[in-house]
C-alpha cells in the first residue's frame, strides 16, 4: 500500500516507522494523537475520526487553516515558492515577518515556507518564541502540493488542539485508542536534548505520559508510546508490553554518521488477546 508522505518535514517523524507503528496500534473508532508532529500516522492510518493535539500553536493553526480553507491555502502559499523566494535575504526577511505577524492565515503560509526552506526543516524557537532556524541553501524547495490537498481531506474527520498532552488523553473515551509520540528521550544521561519547542520535555513529563497511559489502560483504553530504547523509557513503561524496532538516525553532532538506533513501541493493552 503507498504511504502517504505529510507535507512539513519534521525532525523525529515517524514516516520510516509507519508500518512497525501500524502492527501495533490496536483497532478503535477515533485515534487521539497529543503529539501529532507533521501527521505521518494520521495520514497513513484509517480510523473514522481523528483527535490531534500539539502544544505548538503554529502547527495547530496551520493545520485548521488548510482543513477549512485548502484552495485559498494552496495558491497563496504557491506564491512563497519561487527563484526569488529561495535566497537567503529573503529568506531571513520572510522569518521577520513571521515572527512578526498576528495575522493567522499568514503566519500559516510563511510557516510552510520556513519549513521548506529552512535547514533541514527543523522547527526551533528561541525563549521569546521567535522562530530562530536558519536558512537552508537548498537548490529548489519542493512545493507540497498534492500532500496538502491529501491532509485537507482527511483532515474533515480530524479535529486539532492546541494543549498538552495531558489534556487531549483526557479526552479518550471507550472509542479511543491513543498514539504518543513525545519528544525523544535522551539517549544517555549527556546527551544533547534538543528542544522542540520553547519549553522542552523533562524527564518528569515523560514519566508524567507513561502514568497517563497506565491510568487509561486501566480503563480499558489502549495507549501505544514510541520512544528511544534506554534504561529509563523501559523503566518508565514497564506496565506496557515492550517491542523494539531498528530505526536509522543521524545521532551524532555533525550529523555525517547514520547508524541504526533501537527504538521502543511500548504498548498497554486491556486485553493483550484482542490485538490485530
Amino acid at each position: 500500500m503507498k504511504k502517504n508522505r505529510a507535507f512539513l518535514k519534521w525532525a523525529g517523524g515517524k514516516y520510516p516507522l509507519l508500518a512497525d507503528i501500524e502492527r501495533h496500534l490496536p483497532q478503535g473508532e477515533c485515534l487521539i494523537e497529543p503529539f501529532v508532529g507533521a501527521g505521518s500516522v494520521f495520514l497513513n492510518t484509517t480510523y473514522s475520526r481523528y483527535i490531534l493535539a500539539d502544544i505548538n500553536s503554529d502547527l495547530i493553526g496551520l493545520y485548521n487553516i488548510v482543513k477549512d480553507r485548502a484552495d485559498e491555502y494552496v495558491q497563496s502559499a504557491r506564491e512563497l515558492f519561487t527563484a526569488s523566494t529561495n535566497q537567503s535575504e529573503t529568506y531571513y526577511q520572510l522569518r521577520e515577518e513571521f515572527n512578526q505577524s498576528q495575522d493567522g492565515f499568514r503566519r500559516a503560509t510563511l510557516f510552510l515556507y520556513l519549513n521548506r526552506h529552512g535547514y533541514n526543516g527543523l522547527c526551533r524557537y528561541n525563549l521569546r518564541g521567535e522562530f530562530n532556524v536558519p536558512f537552508g541553501r537548498y537548490k529548489k524547495p519542493y512545493f507540497p502540493e498534492a500532500e496538502l490537498y491529501h491532509f485537507a481531506e482527511k483532515a474533515q474527520n480530524a479535529f486539532f488542539y492546541c494543549e498538552s498532552y495531558a489534556d487531549s488523553m483526557a479526552r479518550a473515551d471507550a472509542n479511543s485508542v491513543v498514539y504518543c509520540d513525545p519528544p525523544y528521550a535522551p539517549l544517555s544521561a549527556t546527551a544533547n536534548f534538543t528542544a522542540y519547542h520553547t519549553n522542552s520535555f523533562s524527564l518528569e513529563q515523560q514519566a508524567h505520559l507513561a502514568e497517563i497511559a497506565e491510568n487509561l489502560v486501566r480503563n480499558q483504553i489502549p495507549v501505544l508510546i514510541s520512544n528511544h530504547d534506554t534504561v529509563m523509557t523501559r523503566e518508565w513503561y514497564s506496565q506496557a508490553k515492550l517491542h523494539v524496532v531498528k530505526v536509522r538516525r543521524s545521532i551524532s553532532s555533525n550529523g555525517g554518521t547514520r547508524k541504526k538506533v533501537n527504538e521502543l513501541l511500548a504498548l498497554y493493552h486491556p486485553t493483550a488477546a484482542s490485538l490485530k
